[in-house]
């Protein structure tokens, strides 16, 4: 059944169809993995910056636009698949307090919010929130499990011209500040199931993988996971020794740190190399597995190129690809 929407003058046509209620496929919100793709069927569109990476030429000829990037230039009709709500929970706008914070890494701070008991935050383990802030929003990963969810945490990257990211880590912002979210969002969330797992984390994908991993452990679920944890350096891994505590205490969770950009010392201890050859070197028969992946677009486009290959099933790998991007205005991606 066909739907009317208004997109708003240079409103990214995704946004106006989230805002509608309509649960497109989406992830990246930033043109880098493809989950937004649909068809024109009439009408035209333009990107502002140009053609987005995570669609090609060829697709772009056939009529396919990646929606979260595209505006409107006249009437559309779109072709573009409407996705059940997995997530079943209500969209909130609500204020909160800087509970505590914790600097995790050099450019990381673990931030905890405290929301109005009366209004709790239902969520799914692997959904994101939007933190607004003045005109401008940021979105960061829920980490902590949603049967934990006293205190709502975040893993904040202290990005060059984010004002929100810049405020935490030089004290602008401190414990007991009032913010606004907009949240639960997104449709990468864990899926019930009984066989292995693999997560790929990159950087500060740990975050919504973390929520994961604590609803799993924590909730007595007995599937075989391996969690491997891409980074440059090991100060970045900067929870390894929360994961390998999990690692001693529950039989069926293994973990591996991958560095990138290892030193001499590092290299003595740690695998080496990038994140998705060393799941691929410990499994090259991906068949068995369900793949829950976070980071950034270039790790994220290296295991939906090569894990295919290696009998990953259609439909089992499941991410969520994320640029460490200044702050954007209300309404943008």
């Amino acid at each position: 059944m066909g739907r009317t929407l208004h997109v708003d003058a240079g409103q990214p046509v995704l946004e106006a169809a989230l805002r509608a209620g309509l649960n497109l496929p989406h992830s990246c919100k930033s043109g880098h993995c493809g989950s937004c793709r649909a068809r024109i069927l009439a009408g035209a569109i333009h990107y502002p910056h140009g053609r987005p990476l995570g669609i090609s030429e060829a697709e772009e000829a056939r009529g396919f636009v990646l929606l979260c990037q595209a505006r409107a230039d006249t009437d559309l009709v779109v072709s573009a698949r409407v996705i059940a709500n997995v997530a079943d929970v209500e969209i909130k706008t609500l204020p909160c307090r800087i509970g505590r914070m914790a600097l995790l890494a050099p450019d990381v701070m673990q931030v905890m919010l405290r929301l109005p008991a009366v209004e709790p935050l239902r969520f799914q383990a692997g959904q994101y929130l939007d933190v607004l802030l003045d005109d401008r929003r940021r979105s960061f990963s829920i980490a902590s499990p949603p049967h934990d969810s006293e205190l709502v945490e975040l893993h904040v990257r202290r990005v060059r011209g984010g004002g929100f990211t810049e405020r935490i880590f030089d004290g602008g912002l401190t414990t007991g500040a009032l913010l606004r979210i907009e949240g639960p969002i997104g449709q990468f969330i864990y899926r019930d199931g009984t066989g292995p797992v693999l997560m790929v984390a990159g950087g500060t994908g740990f975050a919504p993988l973390k929520s994961m991993l604590r609803h799993l452990l924590e909730s007595g679920v007995q599937r075989n996971v391996h969690c491997f944890w891409g980074a440059r350096h090991e100060r970045d891994v900067y929870e390894q020794a929360l994961v390998l505590d999990w690692v001693r205490r529950f039989a069926h969770f293994r973990f591996t740190a991958v560095l990138s950009d290892a030193s001499v010392a590092e290299a003595a201890h740690h695998r080496v190399g990038w994140v998705h050859d060393a799941v691929l070197a410990d499994y090259p028969d991906l068949a068995p597995f369900e793949v829950y992946a976070a980071g950034p677009p270039a790790m994220i486009e290296a295991l939906r190129e090569s894990f295919p290959r290696h009998g990953l099933a259609p439909g089992k790998l499941y991410f969520d690809s994320f640029d460490y991007a200044p702050d954007t205005r209300r309404g943008s991606t």
